[in-house]
């Protein structure tokens, strides 16, 4: 990457501003790596994904809450910002924190597919790398595309060190401090 690729496109307080004047039309920004990016839109397969493992940490650890669509800052360098699918944290963790909240409190943050052009750069990528340099312990990837799951852990040094993979319809062990077994069954009536 050359010095004028790695520069940011903007501050970080722009991306804020224009970000919100987005929402407002229905279209969904986030800053990661010093790049603006354009989130699709969730289709309803993508909703009962997000459901039923939201529905999962429910059952297994009512003492954490998954977040949907929650904006979190994930960079150190350079101050992204995403809004995962799900970000799973201590209820509470929260409270009177604005539309991009401090990721400290995060356990755990989960991105489901989409079935656009930019989904391999963005949650295979950037994501991992964004979430693993901000310290977030679990990265949970659902990859519709390839029909499996992800689980990026053991954050250090700006990537995580461990990642798992599992085809839809195994259970998948979400380490601590997640600490929750996913059965992926569900996901096979969820995907084209």
């Amino acid at each position: 990457m050359t010095a004028v690729e790695d520069r940011p496109q903007m501050l970080a307080e722009e991306f804020e501003r224009i970000a919100l004047a987005a929402e407002r039309e229905g279209v969904r920004m986030e800053f990661i790596h010093g790049r603006l990016g354009v989130k699709a839109v969730p289709d309803g397969d993508h909703d009962e994904i997000i459901r039923w493992v939201m529905k999962q940490c429910m059952q297994q650890r009512p003492d954490l809450w998954l977040y949907p669509e929650r904006g979190l800052r994930v960079e150190t360098y350079r101050k992204g910002h995403a809004k995962p699918d799900g970000v799973l944290a201590p209820e509470g963790s929260f409270a009177g924190q604005g539309e991009w909240a401090d990721a400290d409190r995060a356990v755990m943050v989960v991105e489901v597919t989409s079935y656009d052009t930019d989904t391999d750069r963005r949650d295979r990528d950037e994501k991992p790398r964004a979430y693993a340099e901000t310290g977030i312990p679990v990265y949970l990837l659902v990859d519709r595309d390839s029909c499996e799951v992800l689980v990026h852990s053991e954050p250090e040094d700006g990537q995580y060190v461990s990642l798992v993979r599992r085809p839809f319809g195994k259970t998948v062990v979400l380490p601590d401090p997640a600490g929750i077994s996913l059965d992926t069954e569900p996901f096979k009536a969820w995907v084209r």
